[in-house]
């Protein structure tokens, strides 16, 4: 039972990238599956979560506008694309999981960051 992010880089300010966290060993479709960040030196900050059912997707103020979650069943895979990038997104990225299960936390600070995460570097 795995999740996998992947999709990290270095972008300039103002660009964009876009994460994947592929699941394996187990169906994500019946799952909320969310995104957490760690800036060096920072606390750990949750990003965005989306639940089993498309419509509850939740977002960090911090990203809302620029950031859009979705998630392809079919491929076990859930998305997070981030447009218009600043530095203060650099950060390791991290899949994670809900512990409402196919809901998305009421504080998505509780999403539970899974396996190795991939870096992203906005530079200025």
């Amino acid at each position: 039972v795995q999740l996998q992010a992947s999709g990290g880089g270095l972008v300039q300010a103002g660009g964009s990238l876009r994460l994947s966290c592929a699941g394996s060993g187990f169906s994500l479709e019946y799952y909320a599956i969310g995104w957490t960040r760690q800036a060096p030196g920072k606390e750990r900050e949750a990003v965005s979560c989306i639940g089993s059912s498309v419509l509850n997707k939740v977002y960090a103020d911090s990203v809302k506008g620029r950031f859009t979650i979705s998630r392809d069943d079919a491929k076990n895979t859930v998305y997070l694309q981030m447009n218009d990038m600043q530095v203060e997104d650099t950060a390791v990225y991290y899949c994670a999981t809900s512990p409402e299960g196919s809901w998305c936390p009421k504080a998505l600070n509780d999403l539970n960051p899974w396996g190795q995460g991939t870096l992203v570097t906005v530079s200025s």
